[in-house]
């Protein structure tokens, strides 16, 4: 069964990583990474020195991991030089061991982290600059979409190579909408208010399921983003989720409750039981849910989330290779790195088998999603949005924005109370974070 979903509830993905201040000071004061990574011999796109074993850490510990095993197994045969040696830890224990790993001279040789960890960790020098690899590999924008591929740069330096991206999809029981009479997926404000009016009529009282928690905060930043808005400014310093972009979106996901769609209270992942069970008709949930649902026989089919606003556009992240600081560069087995991220970014075809949706747009066009119940999702994956590069982000809207949003879902507080109240504690942080940073 896949677990994706309940870790980022339980273990928060997407905040920085837990350590103490002062293993973050003792990483800054270490030197960078780019010039670590200037004593390796230039990269050439091949590895021919002495055998090499390669540490690799990554958190896929659920349904995709055995998609990854099976990449790194292809990968093995195919290198009688390279050896790759995963180790799968729980995304939040691996974002919290990171950095004082590589402090300690005993961090990975390669790794994946998700994008919005990319920043956090650059700014402390837990990860170095891969910039003459997507050079050598002649990766540009031109073969991702531009979102995916931008939000990967730090101080004008690149920290990632993306191999997916996965967002929010909306999933429906197709045989509540056959016995509703709806032939279509909603594509809009007014034919997802039609659905669930058929819905209702048809004798589904709570059709869709309003959570105060996980992912509601990820709807609300789509639905600020239909509405035109931005979460954060563009320095990272402010954050602009009040908006009334944000405050609309908010508003639309409170009526759902008002209107009787969804029952109160929803507690986290009970959405997405119901969904299983067949108690409600329409979720919205992350594509890493696909073989969940085909495993349990769910009668489903998906599609994007309906552009509820003006734009179309919806939350999405992303997994990044990086490569970890070195105390003692080993310059065999950072080139041999190398190799083994461009060779996995080159196959990621086999990786669509884990429901995400392959970064590489020359790999999307070869046929990887022909027939993948992701691939209508694909279809839309340059309206996918992701949260800038700001170091601690991920702990701000933590503590901030998924606050705001769980106050008014709950009914506790009116939409525009609760997103200002924690925007200005938002922006409070994020001022802290810059002078931490040393922005």
């Amino acid at each position: 069964m896949m677990t994706y979903p309940k870790r980022f509830i339980r273990n928060r993905v997407f905040t920085a990583t837990a350590i103490g201040a002062t293993t973050l000071l003792a990483l800054t004061a270490c030197g960078g990474g780019g010039a670590q990574q200037g004593t390796a011999t230039e990269f050439t796109g091949e590895y021919t020195g002495p055998k090499v074993e390669l540490d690799y850490w990554n958190g896929f510990t659920g349904g995709d991991g055995p998609f990854m095993e099976q990449m790194v197994e292809e990968f093995n045969a195919e290198h009688d030089n390279i050896k790759v040696v995963p180790n799968t830890i729980k995304w939040a224990d691996m974002y919290q061991k990171l950095p004082a790993a590589v402090q300690a001279g005993e961090g990975p040789d390669v790794g994946v982290m998700h994008l919005e960890q990319l920043s956090t960790n650059a700014a402390r020098n837990v990860i170095v600059p891969v910039d003459d690899l997507a050079e050598e590999l002649e990766l540009t924008g031109d073969d991702f979409t531009e979102e995916v591929w931008d939000a990967g740069v730090y101080e004008d330096k690149r920290y990632g190579i993306p191999l997916d991206v996965h967002s929010l999809a909306m999933y429906y029981n197709t045989e509540h909408f056959e016995k509703a009479g709806i032939t279509e997926a909603p594509t809009d404000a007014a034919s997802f208010e039609d659905a669930l009016k058929k819905l209702k009529a048809a004798g589904y009282d709570n059709p869709f399921w309003m959570p105060a928690k996980w992912p509601s905060h990820l709807m609300n930043l789509s639905l600020l983003w239909q509405n035109g808005g931005e979460p954060y400014d563009a320095d990272g310093a402010k954050a602009t989720f009040d908006s009334e972009a944000g405050v609309e979106g908010l508003e639309w996901q409170t009526s759902i409750i008002e209107d009787g769609y969804s029952p109160k209270n929803v507690a986290i992942d009970s959405q997405y039981v119901a969904f299983k069970n067949g108690e409600n008709s329409i979720t919205w949930d992350g594509i890493w849910q696909f073989n969940d649902l085909e495993a349990a026989g769910v009668p489903y089919a998906a599609a994007p989330i309906p552009v509820i606003g003006e734009e179309d556009a919806v939350w999405a992240s992303s997994h990044n290779f990086f490569l970890p600081r070195q105390a003692t560069p080993d310059e065999n087995k950072l080139n041999a790195a190398k190799v083994f991220i461009a060779w996995m970014s080159e196959n990621s075809d086999t990786w669509a088998g884990s429901g995400m949706i392959p970064a590489r747009t020359s790999v999307r066009e070869g046929g990887a999603l022909d027939g993948a119940p992701q691939e209508p999702i694909a279809a839309k994956v340059d309206s996918m949005k992701f949260l800038p590069p700001v170091p601690g982000l991920g702990t701000v809207q933590a503590e901030t924005l998924e606050v705001g949003v769980d106050n008014a879902i709950l009914g506790e507080q009116e939409p525009k109370e609760a997103l200002s109240k924690v925007a200005a504690k938002a922006s409070q942080l994020m001022e802290e974070n810059q002078a931490s940073f040393g922005k």
